[in-house]
């Protein structure tokens, strides 16, 4: 396989890993070499967006030991999102079990370290039962994890995009689904990123909902901004917890930056000297240009935010926080939060 050319596009695999809950009990782990099943055409999952997800990397290290990121995080967070739905989620300990099983059986899919290249590990739940009632299921809920090799979305360098605002959409409502993994969150954010990337923009930048005073994160990441050396990050109710972002906070701190952790005003936008999106997809990608409109579509530019990163492509401090986590992941550097988990 050509590491060099690997994206975030399907890559078939050697198997799916997963448990079925019936009867009040998960049964035992099963793996298959076909990445289909069968499932209901009934299944509230496909009518009501029934089902969470989570997303980890492993990593081949430069001293040749595989790691996987923070996986009882994502372990915490799938619990959250599958009790919004009403839902039973594995324990910390068998969602690590069957991770680990299905890395374990994939591990021809795992990029060597040269290539700066992992293996995206995708946790899912669904329900099995067929039903049309809009009512929580406790039972027949399939607990599957996929694996599929992804390149690195920076390589060696990170290179930065142009963003937009979007006061004409909401990612979320308040006091709603924003805060948790949720499969229907993310056709909320199809439509506005479709028309963001027709107007020549790689993303959109969402306000809180209703008032659109304050940054709430991007469509599938979320927002961090730079200024007096501090990493600054929004405090919402309708922003998902990024476990890439608060791994950023700590090693902010440890590099002995300031971490703030707060509403953002979007006129603050001014001020940063650096922005950038952070998130297990892109560990951080800098944004240099951020336009503000009455509306997405709107030919005027009511405000455009610039941030020179010059030839380096990208802000010095993001350029150290990315080294920071990548070179804990890839080994090159002390994990002195024991946030690996070797396989």
């Amino acid at each position: 396989m050509d590491w060099s050319k690997l994206t975030f596009k399907y890559s078939k695999t050697n198997t799916v890993v997963s448990t079925l809950y019936s009867n009040g009990e998960w049964g035992p782990i099963k793996s298959q070499k076909e990445d289909s099943f069968n499932l209901t055409v009934f299944s509230p999952s496909l009518h009501y967006g029934m089902s969470c997800f989570e997303g980890f990397k492993a990593f081949r290290g430069v001293d040749g030991k595989v790691r996987m990121f923070r996986p009882y995080e994502n372990a915490r967070r799938f619990q959250r999102s599958a009790a919004f739905l009403g839902i039973p989620a594995p324990d910390e300990e068998l969602f690590v079990k069957v991770c680990t099983q299905a890395v374990a059986e994939n591990l021809d899919f795992l990029p060597p370290y040269e290539s700066r290249a992992s293996l995206y590990v995708r946790p899912l739940l669904v329900t099995t039962i067929p039903s049309c009632n809009l009512v929580p299921q406790n039972d027949g809920i399939l607990f599957m994890v996929i694996t599929m090799p992804v390149g690195a979305y920076a390589g060696a360098n990170l290179h930065s995009i142009k963003s937009v605002i979007a006061r004409d959409y909401d990612r979320a409502a308040p006091k709603g689904s924003g805060t948790v993994k949720i499969s229907g969150n993310y056709a909320e954010a199809m439509f506005a990123g479709g028309e963001a990337v027709r107007l020549g923009y790689k993303d959109v930048l969402y306000l809180n909902p209703g008032e659109y005073k304050y940054i709430d994160e991007f469509s599938s990441a979320n927002f961090f901004g730079i200024k007096d050396n501090t990493y600054v990050t929004p405090l919402s109710n309708t922003v998902l917890p990024s476990i890439t972002n608060k791994s950023l906070q700590q090693i902010a701190q440890d590099l002995g930056m300031k971490m703030e952790k707060r509403k953002v005003p979007v006129e603050e936008l001014a001020e940063f000297e650096e922005v950038g999106q952070c998130g297990t997809a892109v560990v951080i990608t800098p944004v240099d240009t951020i336009d503000d409109k009455e509306a997405l579509a709107a030919a005027e530019i009511k405000r455009r935010y610039h941030y020179d990163y010059g030839q380096r492509g990208c802000g010095e401090k993001s350029e150290l926080l990315y080294k920071t986590i990548t070179g804990i992941q890839y080994g090159e550097l002390e994990d002195t939060h024991d946030w690996c988990l070797y396989l």
